[in-house]
């Protein structure tokens, strides 16, 4: 049960927040991906469910494999640019981070049945696509006339003795002992020793400057085998696994400092590392009534992840040479936690696709896909002897709403150029709006193609934007101080393909 509350440390309990605070955030953040692909797909705006013919189609809609006709390879390298800007207490600080990554590769082998009728080939594809980014940074500062997270530990601490703080104490290795290992609050028997055991003072009383560097690094991925069948040039049936890696950072950085205290300013730096793999599958099926439209649909199963993490902490105070007690006098004060590690499992949502696509002749077409994903079914489940989920998940059910997410995209075409441009959009996640600031994400989408017969390359220009909120810690008032930020990033990628 100690792993839970160091976690709950690291939160600090706040909903919206920044990335993967608490399990049920966790569990949105690892649900919530974003349609992976080729550079095709993505300047689509995603949609890819009723298209076919890319190796896109392995992670959306397997039917499309069906549609190849001809063997090849692709690689995709991507730029992503990330940026925050965050407003707290009047002040408005902005970050960045700029990462080069590999969001996809794909190897299919085609395959004709020397037919003229009835099931005519098949394609078998081994794809890679990034489905999930978490590279990411946010800070913010501001003076804080109101309170100071020594409030949030002295409330967190107020009502139990110090062997809280012990090897079986329920708050060791969280922040508030930390604190407490710190000489940031201590039990009023210190002044008085008839005082109230559980009870605790602070010498520290003055208005802080507040600030937190945030940083989150890693990403989701998804090994796609899968097999697409034609029959007849009108229905194509496809079948998948999906095998999922996941790899999560976060580093967090909160300081406070002082002015004509006993302390300068105190840090508090958190670590976690979540990593594991998943597995899923998927069926589904494109139909071509008439030449000129496609209807897809298809079905992702949910995704069980095995997963371990690990959350170590430290905490630093410089003091003025401050006479704590008759024997104590501080300077240079430092704690560290225990590294702590645990093992657990989560399944994530599965997914329904249904998508259109209309051709206009040799021009190009348009195409959209719905989605369906209902996010209060995560659900998290222990491994490690003594962790407990019940109230994790009990918070996701309570908290979390089934969503439409939609994609659209549309295609010229001059001889051997292409030019595309898409939308997506993200609906807000919870029931209710947390914090009064909506996380819906919209993604707009552009980019060109030149195609031959031997080679192809295209390239795209994904632009996603959206809010969020986050709150550094929680007091019992209103003045719990609350970060608003919006977060954009703009993903520059490019698909080389080698048909053979």
């Amino acid at each position: 049960m100690k792993k839970r509350l160091c976690l709950i440390g690291f939160i600090v309990l706040s909903y919206a927040t920044t990335e993967a605070q608490s399990f049920a955030e966790t569990a949105l953040l690892f649900s919530r991906n974003y349609p992976g692909g080729s550079a095709r797909i993505q300047s689509l705006g995603g949609s890819q469910v009723a298209l076919g013919g890319d190796y896109s189609s392995a992670l959306s809609n397997p039917a499309g494999m069906g549609m190849f006709n001809r063997s090849e390879f692709t690689f995709s390298p991507a730029f992503n640019f990330a940026n925050t800007s965050a407003d707290y207490l009047g002040v408005n600080t902005k970050d960045s981070k700029t990462t080069l990554h590999i969001p996809g590769f794909s190897l299919s082998f085609h395959s004709d049945y020397d037919k003229l009728t009835g099931f005519l080939g098949g394609t078998f594809t081994v794809g890679y696509s990034r489905t999930n980014d978490f590279n990411r940074n946010v800070s913010y500062e501001g003076t804080n006339p109101n309170n100071s997270i020594i409030d949030y530990f002295l409330e967190d601490a107020s009502g139990f003795p110090v062997s809280q703080f012990s090897s079986n104490g329920d708050l060791v290795n969280t922040p508030t002992h930390l604190a407490y290992e710190n000489y940031l609050i201590g039990p009023q028997t210190i002044l008085d020793p008839n005082a109230d055991p559980n009870t605790y003072f602070t010498d520290v009383l003055g208005i802080p400057f507040q600030s937190e560097s945030i940083q989150t690094k890693r990403a989701q991925n998804q090994w796609s085998i899968s097999y697409g069948t034609n029959y007849n040039d009108q229905l194509f049936l496809g079948a998948g696994v999906g095998l999922t890696t996941l790899k999560y950072k976060s580093r967090k950085q909160y300081k406070e400092i002082f002015q004509n205290e006993p302390l300068f300013d105190m840090l508090l730096e958190e670590n976690l590392e979540i990593n594991g793999s998943g597995i899923n599958a998927s069926v589904g099926a494109i139909f071509r009534p008439i030449d000129i439209v496609q209807i897809g649909l298809s079905a992702t199963s949910p995704t069980y992840y095995k997963l371990s993490d690990t959350y170590s902490a430290i905490m630093n105070t410089k003091w003025d040479n401050f006479q704590y007690d008759a024997s104590t006098v501080l300077t240079n004060e430092q704690y560290l936690s225990d590294v702590i590690a645990s093992d657990y499992s989560l399944t994530i949502p599965g997914k329904i696709n249904l998508g259109v696509t209309l051709f206009i002749g040799k021009k190009g077409f348009v195409t959209a896909d719905v989605e369906r994903v209902n996010y209060d079914k995560a659900k998290y489940n222990s491994i490690t002897q003594g962790l407990s989920f019940e109230s994790d998940n009990e918070d996701i059910r309570s908290l979390y709403q089934s969503v439409f997410n939609i994609r659209s995209g549309f295609e010229y075409r001059i001889n051997a150029f292409r030019a595309r441009m898409g939308y997506a959009y993200m609906p807000e996640p919870f029931k209710t709006t947390q914090n009064n600031v909506s996380t819906s994400l919209q993604r707009l989408t552009g980019g060109i193609g030149y195609r031959q017969e031997n080679f192809y390359i295209d390239l795209a220009i994904i632009h996603t934007a959206g809010d969020n909120s986050y709150r550094p810690y929680r007091v019992n008032s209103a003045d719990t101080p609350l970060v608003t930020y919006s977060r954009n990033s703009t993903n520059v990628m490019i698909t080389l393909g080698l048909p053979f």
